[in-house]
């Protein structure tokens, strides 16, 4: 282990020696008193007098190389819309995909372009917009210079497609009212443009060549912008739901959403009784260590913005928080300060015996050097006169495009104020084909049983090594397009050095000409005795095979084998995933995982079967359908949505069944449950 890590050591340092410069990339944009239809057709006079983007530039497969296709990005705004008019040629035009039909689904597997707009132009963070031939969209957030992404942020802006004989042409229009940006004459943004191209597996970018796709600090400049206040001061979106479930009685809920814009570049938003009734239940799924799963947030209310809290040591996560009478958010930029806020108050629940909490959070974070960041998180639970919590420091350098450090130094506080301390160092390198990493963290014997009323940390009372290499080829050549190679190396010692745990995982991925791809991993891991989660020492191993077919496009199908042994058990794991287009607003998905152990002392063999369906009767009127099964938990869990947004995203219509609902691991006793809910945009 000892080599490995100076192994990985050596590497990263020579790797320090390699970065460089390169011009920034200009364009400018035309303002324009024309009504731009947003259909896809770039057929208003507008559009011939904008200036024009063009010479893309491979991210991949071949870096730094001119783009394969031809494509062309006009550019207009007014006081509420700023367009982009996409050409983008193609010589084989029937073999351009659009089949992603849902918002916010994965477009990038699909032929699609996208925008990545830094309105406060500060090297770090930026909006993206991205769309296919068809108008699907999928829009979020870019932080810390692309080390974090927030995909639940939803803006307001229209997306409008065609197939030409030259191949497809793209029209977007973003409302400027849900972009924070400082108004003024002469304004620059950052900008980049893309374009990918599956069947290539090609992704080109007007700015670059980029070290990530992420890396705002690498983008050009949209110059010359003269803009006004765009955002409404103040929207209301009150809800009402009716629930009728079998057996109970029936009820009724209402509850608001108010926005408020204090400038352009601050905002509030505050929720009375929110609806998470017809939230999406938790995928069940395999947990084949003793440690808790972290489970991602579905619920409105913590999701947009949700990326500002997000860290290495988790001291805050919003899955602590159960279903809330109200609560509070505050979010915005100035003078290279960020900041947000977000206080709730929970509901109490007098048949688990748990009593109202309320939850607050503080996050700040300055700007400092070109693209780097420090900042400071405070999370505290304050229940019955009674506080537990967590505060520390954290930071982000970019001293090259290439070198990273992370790091963070963190305490917790509550019923235990002793060996209640927390920090990480980590250097890093990244390019467009290659990572590496080291790290190093320390967590006190106590810290976890403070930090886990507000955040999330699996396991304390170590001291932590871990390092990894991670290296793609573009061969093009032969069978072969791309094979991806992945090592990891972990290891950790209690605080009185005694060895409790190393893992070694090793991943090979081969992606090859004729769509079909094969991945092999094997896993080989010591967990020693301690007196919480292992009851001896255990070796536990694991191998797995994946066979898929088209997995660069969202229309795939994959099956793995794997096997090995677990906590003295042997056991066997199949999983497999379809995702098809039964046809153009038709599709599904489905996935199916077995897993048998020898001996199962606990009848925990199980068969996990999901599956997800959506029609598009438009883009904002649709069906949707999700079905789990559980066999070693005997749960089976359905629910159906039927969704109309007049006002989209917030306007809107939802009808919803459910049936054995219930927690991640738990069977449900829900009867037949039907869910009606309307909410309206002021």
């Amino acid at each position: 282990m000892r080599k490995l890590f100076l192994t990985h050591l050596l590497l990263l340092t020579i790797s320090l020696l390699a970065f460089g410069q390169q011009e920034v990339k200009r364009t400018s944009a035309l303002k324009t008193d024309e009504a731009i239809k947003v259909d896809g057709i770039l057929n208003e006079t507008s559009w011939e007098k904008a200036p024009e983007a063009d010479d893309f530039i491979q991210f991949a497969p071949d870096w730094g190389k001119p783009s394969s296709m031809r494509t062309r990005v006009k550019i207009l705004y007014n006081e509420s819309f700023v367009y982009f008019g996409f050409i983008c040629e193609d010589p084989e035009p029937d073999k351009v995909v659009a089949r992603v039909t849902k918002r916010d689904a994965e477009i990038t597997t699909d032929d699609s372009v996208y925008v990545l707009i830094d309105t406060y132009h500060d090297r770090r963070n930026c909006y993206f917009f991205t769309t296919n031939m068809i108008g699907a969209q999928r829009d979020g957030r870019i932080t810390e210079n692309g080390r974090t992404k927030d995909e639940n942020w939803d803006g307001i802006w229209k997306s409008g497609g065609r197939k030409t004989d030259f191949g497809w042409t793209v029209e977007i229009a973003v409302d400027l009212s849900c972009l924070k940006y400082k108004p003024g004459r002469n304004r620059t943004w950052g900008l980049n443009l893309g374009r990918e191209i599956p069947r290539l597996l090609e992704q080109s970018l007007w700015a670059g060549p980029l070290e990530s796709t992420h890396k705002v600090s690498q983008y050009g400049e949209l110059e010359g912008l003269d803009l006004e206040r765009a955002e409404k001061k103040a929207q209301i979106i009150p809800h009402i739901i009716s629930k009728v479930e079998e057996g109970e009685k029936s009820e009724f809920e209402s509850g608001l959403d108010a926005r408020y814009a204090f400038s352009q570049m601050v905002s509030g938003n505050l929720t009375v009784n929110p609806d998470f009734a017809t939230v999406e239940a938790d995928q069940e799924q395999i947990n084949l260590t003793r440690f808790e799963l972290s489970l991602a947030e579905k619920r409105n209310f913590f999701l947009e913005g949700a990326e500002i809290y997000q860290q290495r040591i988790q001291l805050f996560y919003t899955r602590r928080i159960s279903d809330i009478y109200g609560g509070a958010k505050l979010y915005g930029k100035s003078g290279g300060y960020e900041f947000a806020a977000l206080s709730a108050q929970t509901s109490k629940n007098e048949e688990e015996g748990v009593d109202s909490a309320n939850f607050s959070v503080f996050r700040l974070k300055k700007d400092v050097m070109k693209s780097s960041t420090i900042g400071f998180l405070a999370a505290n639970k304050l229940v019955v006169g009674k506080s537990t919590g967590t505060a520390g420091i954290d930071t982000s350098l970019y001293f090259t495009d290439k070198f990273n450090f992370t790091g963070q130094f963190a305490l917790s506080y509550g019923d235990h104020n002793r060996d209640n301390v927390a920090f990480f160092l980590r250097p890093s390198y990244d390019s467009a084909t290659f990572h590496i990493h080291l790290r190093y963290t320390q967590l006190g014997r106590n810290f976890r049983d403070n930090a886990n009323d507000v955040g999330f940390i699996r396991d304390d009372n170590r001291r932590e090594l871990d390092s990894a290499i991670e290296k793609t080829f573009w061969l093009k050549k032969g069978i072969f397009d791309r094979i991806e190679y992945g090592s990891n190396y972990n290891i950790y010692w209690g605080l009185d050095g005694n060895l409790r745990s190393w893992q070694v995982d090793e991943e090979l991925t081969f992606d090859l000409k004729n769509k079909f791809s094969f991945a092999a991993e094997h896993h080989q891991e010591f967990k020693g005795q301690d007196d919480e989660f292992f009851e001896k020492d255990f070796r536990n191993h694991e191998t797995e095979f994946e066979l898929g077919y088209n997995t660069r496009e969202w229309q795939h199908a994959s099956i793995s084998y794997g096997f090995g042994r677990n906590f003295d058990l042997d056991f066997q794991l199949v999983e497999g995933r379809l995702n098809y287009k039964i046809t153009q607003d038709f599709s599904f998905q489905y996935s199916l995982t077995r897993l048998m152990f020898e001996p199962d002392p606990e009848e925990e063999s199980t068969w996990i079967h999901v599956l997800r369906a959506t029609y598009y009767f438009t883009n904002d009127l649709f069906i949707k359908i999700f079905y789990q099964e559980n066999t070693s938990i005997d749960k089976q869990n359905i629910q159906v949505l039927f969704v109309y947004r007049f006002q989209p995203p917030f306007g809107l219509i939802q009808l919803a069944y459910q049936k054995g609902t219930a927690r991640f691991g738990e069977a449900g006793t829900q009867g037949h449950t039907l869910f009606l809910k309307i909410a309206y945009m002021f």
